[in-house]
């Protein structure tokens, strides 16, 4: 047998008049090989096709069980494959579920994906707000990103911990960043803000009441996604990729205060002066040509809460750089105590 397509050359070959010598030179074979297959009459097959003929397979022993596991999945789309393998067997299959799994694996019927609607919103009204889990050789750091949805100017900084202490610090942060504050802030079910959801039963969302005087302060509404559904947060979902691949993949960082020093460069040279790839426009740009005008006043002051709160992360840094006690103690051994007893000490 010679390859179909060495044949299709070869016709087109002698169709341009070429010699045997040089037909035998393009197709890297003996000009004796070429002779062969004209004298053989090889090129008196029909080779307008498009391609060798594939021999058809032989029916499996499932193929007669076909339409019953078809109808069963149409009717039935989740029934497993173990369940249909018991009906076929019941109807005389006498084969194994191995290719039955296979294929109901290619012939299940898949529910078309739910939409996901993309909304813009007007400058200033919206920032989103998501944490992401980063791992580093000294330990384990949670990413706090807030993005402005218009704009979709980024600020990011690093946290050991995800508490509302973290969550308050960041978004003054990045409120003073800039220079202003969203008209409400969208959340994923993010435990420090939101305490329960009841929305999916009729019932209402249920807010942190610390975090309802925080952002009475600050003048912000309080948003949160629908319970399984944060891809309707995609500017904050898609950053976080981009945090992780642009940022963080192929850096070292010697510490908190390295990586602290990088992501505040890498901000202001790469993220947001980049074209931002949905939008087609320079976030930095936008921001400052539509939406910082938009942005409700800074407060006048840092938000002072009712209760104590776990400490953030400045805090804890500044208690864990101390490397000697406050107070030192002297250990003695009970027979000194009472040594000083009877001298009357």
């Amino acid at each position: 047998m010679y390859g179909w397509e060495r044949l299709v050359l070869l016709k087109h070959l002698l169709d341009q008049r070429l010699s045997k010598s040089a037909i035998a030179r393009q197709l890297g074979v003996s000009r004796r090989s070429v002779h062969h297959w004209i004298a053989t009459g090889q090129l008196e097959r029909d080779l307008s096709g498009s391609g060798p003929r594939v021999r058809a397979g032989r029916p499996t022993r499932l193929a007669p069980y076909h339409a019953i596991i078809t109808t069963r999945l149409a009717t039935y789309p989740a029934l497993s494959a173990v369940r249909l393998f018991e009906e076929i067997r019941a109807a005389g299959y006498p084969g194994g579920i191995t290719q039955l799994r296979d294929y109901v694996a290619a012939v299940r019927p898949r529910p078309e994906p739910e939409p996901v609607i993309r909304f813009e919103t007007p400058p200033g009204h919206q920032a989103q707000v998501d944490f992401a889990e980063c791992r580093f050789p000294w330990g384990k750091r949670f990413a706090l990103l807030v993005v402005l949805g218009y704009s979709r100017l980024l600020w990011l900084r690093f946290y050991s911990r995800q508490t509302m202490a973290t969550v308050i610090e960041g978004l003054e942060a990045a409120f003073t960043y800039f220079g202003g504050v969203p008209h409400e802030l969208l959340f994923d079910q993010m435990k420090s803000v939101i305490l329960e959801d009841r929305r999916p039963t009729g019932g209402k969302l249920l807010e942190n009441a610390e975090f309802l005087r925080f952002a009475a302060h600050w003048g912000f509404r309080i948003r949160a996604c629908r319970p399984y559904r944060a891809q309707t947060k995609g500017k904050v979902e898609r950053p976080i990729s981009y945090v992780r691949g642009n940022l963080l993949y192929g850096r070292a960082f010697l510490g908190d205060a390295d990586l602290d020093a990088q992501t505040a460069h890498w901000l202001e040279h790469t993220a947001n002066p980049r074209i931002h790839g949905t939008t087609g426009r320079v976030p930095r740009e936008s921001f400052e040509e539509e939406e910082r005008a938009t942005l409700r006043p800074l407060a006048p002051r840092p938000y002072r809460a009712l209760l104590p709160l776990p400490p953030s992360r400045a805090l804890s840094a500044a208690l864990a750089s101390r490397t000697r006690p406050l107070l030192t103690v002297e250990r003695r051994s009970l027979g000194a105590y009472a040594a000083l007893a009877e001298a009357g000490v």
